[in-house]
């Protein structure tokens, strides 16, 4: 895949793409750095080899601050408004981290708002800092609205009222506030945060591929009614089933002391040592 971007840093390892972004001097998401995530993200749904995707920033201050005012001051206003059937590249693009095949993982260390919320909103999991990450959604202040999936997303993170909080408050949501409220899935340290959403990417990156392909699409069928996601989960565990993968790293699992007491006292590092033996 193609790795050479003028605003993005991609680093491949073991099966974890790290993609760290630097866009001086705030990592406002200016209409370059746009059309470099948009194929980059294109470029990620493509490739048939990677596990998990990891997203982060090089300046710790900023994440994603918003996206470009100026650009946006641009946009046609001529006539009406129109419904459109298609979704717009932005959604586009979100949809594609939420749909991917692959787990997407953001280390939010700075600020994150307007459209880099939306855009990391649309992944798997989001990690922050104490004291550091802040949240905002600053387009109603401004006379717009979050355009690029936020009033979608953030109810479904974190309930109705919050995102109407959010939203409409046009007020950062610091770190704790926005862990508690299942926006972020932990906060860390500032000094431990790097290891520990390293250590989470390979962990996951050294698990069953199919596995964790299909448990992600099975999660994402949560949205549909309960009994067609039942369905789907039953349709997709019984198609890791049918993987040389899963019949490989169960009978590991049975000869390296699973459902045994002092297996399974340890069954988080006991699943880990069994996909370490395959290495």
């Amino acid at each position: 895949m193609k790795t050479d971007f003028n605003l993005l840093t991609v680093e491949i390892a073991s099966r974890v793409a790290t993609v760290t972004i630097d866009n001086p001097p705030i990592n406002i998401i200016t209409l370059a750095l746009y059309a470099e995530l948009t194929q980059l993200v294109e470029e990620l749904q493509r490739d048939p080899d990677l596990s998990v995707v990891v997203f982060k920033s090089a300046n710790p201050d900023f994440f994603l601050a918003h996206f470009d005012v100026e650009a946006i001051l641009q946009f046609p206003t001529e006539g009406d408004a129109e419904r459109s059937s298609e979704l717009n590249p932005f959604h586009l693009m979100c949809e594609r981290l939420r749909t991917m095949n692959k787990v997407t993982i953001a280390q939010i260390e700075g600020r994150v708002g307007g459209g880099g919320s939306e855009l990391v909103a649309s992944m798997d999991m989001r990690f922050g800092v104490i004291g550091q990450t802040i949240v905002n959604q600053m387009e109603v202040p401004l006379g717009i609205l979050p355009g690029g999936s936020g009033t979608q997303r953030l109810p479904r993170l974190v309930g109705r009222g919050r995102a109407m909080e959010v939203v409409l408050g046009g007020e950062d949501l610091d770190a704790e506030t926005a862990e508690r409220w299942g926006y972020l899935n932990r906060i860390y340290a500032a000094a431990d945060i790097d290891q520990a959403v390293s250590d989470l990417a390979q962990r996951i990156g050294r698990f069953p591929q199919p596995a964790v392909r299909l448990a992600k699409a099975s999660v994402n069928a949560a949205e549909l009614p309960l009994a067609q996601g039942l369905s789907e989960e039953a349709y997709l565990f019984a198609r890791t089933l049918r993987t040389a993968e899963a019949q490989s790293a169960m009978a590991k699992f049975m000869a390296m002391g699973g459902q045994t007491r002092e297996g399974e006292m340890r069954v988080a590092d006991l699943v880990d040592e069994v996909m370490r033996s395959g290495e």
